[in-house]
C-alpha cells in the first residue's frame, strides 16, 4: 500500500488525520474543485480517490476558538450569538429594521470577538458593540436597548442618553 512518507503525514496522538476515501479507504485522493461553501464561512472540495477513481465530497471549516462571556455577577457562560440577535429583536420590535440586518451586526460582532485576542469577553463590552451596531439602523430601537441594558434609573439619565444621541449626530 502507498503510504505517505512519516514527516509528511498529520498525526494526533499516533492517528493518521490524512483524507481517506470513503469507498476504499485509500489515503490519498486529488483536488478535482474547490469552492466557497455557506456565504464563505467553509470550502467544498470534491475529490478523486487515486486509487478507485470514485469522488467524493469534503467540507473544510475554519475552526473558532471559544468565546467566554464574563457577566456582571462573574458568572461564565459560552458566546450564544442568537443571543444577542434576540435582544435586538425585542429592541426592534414594531420598528422597520428587517431581520437579516440584525444577523449582520451580531455577525460583525461575533467576528470581532473571534479576531480580538480577548476569549473573555464582559457582557458590557458586547452592550456597547450591539448599541454601536444598534445606533446605526434605527435610533428608536438604539434608546430601548440602552433603557434596559444601562438601567435607566430616572428620567434624568434617560434624558442625558437623549441628549448624547442628539449630539452624536
Amino acid at each position: 500500500m502507498n503510504e505517505k512518507p512519516f514527516h509528511k503525514r498529520r498525526l494526533k496522538k499516533g492517528i493518521d488525520l490524512s483524507m481517506k476515501c470513503p469507498f476504499c479507504g485509500y489515503s490519498e485522493s486529488k483536488v478535482v474543485d474547490s469552492r466557497p461553501a455557506e456565504e464563505g464561512a467553509t470550502i467544498r472540495r470534491r475529490r478523486e480517490c487515486l486509487s478507485c477513481q470514485k469522488r467524493f465530497t469534503t467540507y473544510e471549516i475554519m475552526e473558532r476558538l471559544p468565546l467566554i462571556v464574563v457577566k456582571k455577577d462573574g458568572s461564565r457562560q459560552t458566546f450564544d450569538k442568537q443571543k444577542l440577535v434576540n435582544g435586538m429583536l425585542r429592541a426592534c420590535e414594531k420598528r422597520p429594521v428587517p431581520l437579516a440586518e440584525l444577523t449582520d451586526v451580531a455577525d460583525q460582532i461575533e467576528q470581532d470577538l473571534q479576531n480580538s485576542l480577548e476569549r473573555e469577553i464582559k457582557t458590557t463590552d458586547i452592550g456597547e458593540m450591539i448599541m454601536t451596531g444598534l445606533k446605526s439602523l434605527d435610533e428608536v430601537a438604539y434608546v430601548r436597548f440602552a433603557s434596559v441594558y444601562r438601567q435607566f434609573r430616572d428620567i434624568n439619565s434617560f434624558m442625558d442618553e437623549l441628549n448624547r444621541l442628539l449630539t452624536d449626530d
